[in-house]
């Protein structure tokens, strides 16, 4: 399955580095990134492939959400069926 991930926080060293962390250990991969700065602050959107992880998405959902939410950073997970979805309208 695929998911979207976005991240928004202070720009920081490390960020970059602390989200794909958590992705590689789960065996999830990163199909592409985007990311930018915007004044102070990093935003970046992933796309990533989830089949060989054993993870189920929501516990990956919220991995990812509290290591954001232990170091300023706001991130979220969507499964690319949904993000196309929400944004049709």
């Amino acid at each position: 399955m695929n998911v979207i991930i976005s991240v928004i926080g202070k720009d920081r060293v490390g960020i970059i580095r602390d989200v794909s962390t958590i992705l590689a250990d789960q065996n999830v991969n990163i199909v592409d990134i985007s990311q930018t700065l915007m004044g102070e602050y990093f935003t970046m959107i992933m796309r990533a492939n989830t089949e060989k992880s054993e993870l189920p998405i929501d516990r990956l959902a919220a991995l990812l959400h509290e290591k954001g939410a232990s170091i300023g950073l706001d991130v979220n997970l969507r499964s690319e069926e949904i993000f196309d979805a929400m944004h049709r309208i």
